[in-house]
């Protein structure tokens, strides 16, 4: 077979960390359903928790069916590895982890998820830490919000809720002239539609629940490693360039080299963390990877005539959907999301906040569900349910305001998805 780096997208998300079972033959990757592993011997246990020899001590921190999704996700998202957890949630603290000290900060896009707003500026005080949100459309705000305790960049390629595209390359030249990681989440485009490590990322994260399962039965998470930072040059990330105590003084850089932060993830974070990913889920979610291209395809296409039939609607206020040639955005999803700008956007009703609230309960066969990148068109009203916890202020500014609806657009066949809205659209208008 062909190096997997000249093997087509299609083809890796089918065979990419996939081999016949050696003992059984079995195709499919099974599910081993285990707790613990069976040494050799004591030398070969010995040597498994010293870090000299790579194997299955425990399923807290390796689990071969979790293995075999770490090694496709990496293949897909062009990293040198990947590190799976319990969820989406899980991956950003496990992203952060080895690179955080107390009295540090991040940088990060004011346009995240509600829950992700909410993690980065209340949870992660408890650690100490610290983030600032800022504008990522003004590259010089960005540039100057860093300073001497900045150890990360983080931003969503595509945003969840207002589907606003970032500029990856711009962030990450910023990021590299002042020597920091940049991290970004690419669930809502998925590897099919963006690459952020061709773009500069360092780090990429997944909820894993989304696009790369499809199918809404699992949750789960993933770091990936670009493998390309240099975690000694700088003195900031002691955790990976510093002697870990836990392990008799090995430093993980020097020791590991470009596989330094994906083993420490490994061997210290779900170590300690616990946040891991059950054998089950990574099943689900290498089934749902083998047709990712294929849904994406569809969902982009779906997308793409929601949004044009919503933009005429007259009871529609604004669609932010950067696919529509009226989207100021168009130009920078034609040259760094070719393939499209993703399935998930907003719309605005003129009625506000009443109306959405009457649209939702109107719905027949799309779901009102606090979920995305299902197979399923899903919709929520983000201001009285994902961003309920932020201030007006902060849901306005991450594109969830009381008017706005976040819609998923799903797989099925769009004029049965244009119905259901345009019957509700009047529903909720008729008062």
């Amino acid at each position: 077979m062909k190096e997997a780096k000249l093997l087509g997208f299609e083809t890796l998300q089918i065979h990419g960390g996939a081999q016949p079972d050696a003992t059984t033959g079995a195709r499919q990757i099974p599910i081993y359903q285990t707790t613990g592993y069976v040494f050799k011997d004591v030398e070969h246990a010995a040597a498994l928790f010293d870090l000299k020899e790579i194997g299955y001590i425990y399923s807290r921190l390796t689990n071969p069916t979790i293995a075999a999704l770490q090694e496709r996700i990496a293949t897909l998202e062009g990293g040198i590895g990947t590190v799976c957890c319990s969820s989406g949630h899980a991956a950003q603290i496990m992203a952060l982890f080895p690179l955080m000290q107390v009295g540090k900060n991040i940088v990060v896009s004011r346009r995240l998820y509600g829950g992700t707003i909410t993690q980065f500026s209340q949870t992660i005080k408890r650690f100490g830490w610290e983030a600032k949100f800022i504008d990522f459309d003004d590259m010089d705000a960005v540039a100057s919000a860093i300073d001497a305790d900045t150890q990360a960049v983080f931003c969503e390629g595509i945003s969840n809720p207002g589907g606003h595209l970032i500029d990856i390359p711009a962030v990450a030249k910023i990021a590299d002239q002042a020597g920091l990681p940049l991290i970004v989440d690419n669930t809502t485009a998925t590897p099919y539609l963006c690459n952020p490590i061709e773009m500069g990322a360092t780090l990429v994260i997944h909820s894993t629940t989304k696009y790369l399962t499809g199918n809404g039965t699992v949750t789960g998470g993933c770091v990936v490693d670009s493998g390309k930072f240099d975690w000694s040059a700088s003195g900031k990330y002691p955790s990976l360039s510093e002697p870990e105590e836990a392990y008799h003084g090995l430093k993980f850089h020097e020791t590991f080299g470009q596989y330094a932060f994906t083993l420490h993830s490994i061997a210290v974070g779900l170590r300690d963390l616990g946040m891991t990913m059950n054998p089950q889920a990574a099943h689900y979610t290498l089934l749902g990877i083998e047709t990712l291209s294929l849904r994406m395809q569809r969902h982009v296409e779906n997308a793409l005539s929601v949004a044009q039939w919503l933009e005429k609607h007259p009871a529609i206020e604004n669609v932010s959907y950067a696919g529509l040639k009226s989207s100021p955005q168009s130009h920078m999803q034609r040259t760094i999301y070719p393939k499209g700008a993703g399935a998930l956007f907003c719309f605005s009703m003129k009625d506000g906040y009443n109306s959405c609230v009457r649209l939702v309960e109107s719905l027949e066969l799309i779901s009102h569900v606090a979920n995305l990148g299902d197979a399923k068109t899903l919709i929520i009203h983000s201001a009285s349910t994902t961003h309920r916890q932020l201030s007006p202020e902060q849901q306005v500014s991450a594109g969830a305001g009381p008017n706005v609806l976040r819609i998923s657009v799903g797989i099925e066949s769009v004029e049965d998805i244009i119905d259901d809205l345009d019957q509700a659209i009047a529903e909720a208008t008729k008062v």
